[in-house]
């Protein structure tokens, strides 16, 4: 386990795909027209909550728990852009069995534009 500190801010990008949007659609039975027909680009828009799980995947590598997530999705994202996840660590608390904290999280895409805001609070269990 990497210790959380306070302040640290760690990332994570990706660029989703057509297949990934029409496959969560499928799996989460969000086959809204918009996810599922390209637009003139042949784009598609991402599902917010796949684009959600972009603080999950970095908390997946973590081993958090999560036992409360706020998200605010702020603008589309659509597939072939990139976004950059950004967590920081706002509030560490050490606890008996690890450390509770608090991450700010916020995630672009390339023009710089805020796609998702939340906050999450985690729990990080020391190795048993």
């Amino acid at each position: 386990m990497d210790t959380p500190r306070e302040g640290e801010t760690i990332t994570y990008e990706r660029t989703f795909t057509v297949e990934e949007v029409r496959r969560f659609a499928e799996i989460s039975g969000d086959t809204q027209p918009r996810h599922t027909e390209p637009d003139g680009d042949g784009r598609v828009m991402v599902q917010g909550l796949l684009t959600a799980t972009m603080p999950t995947k970095l908390g997946g590598d973590r081993e958090v728990l999560a036992p409360r997530m706020s998200f605010e999705f702020v603008e589309p994202v659509y597939t072939g852009e990139r976004i950059t996840c950004l967590a920081t660590y706002d509030a560490v608390t050490e606890r008996a069995d690890g450390y509770a904290f608090t991450w700010d999280v916020v995630c672009e895409n390339d023009a710089g534009d805020t796609v998702i805001e939340a906050t999450i609070d985690g729990i990080v269990r020391d190795a048993e």
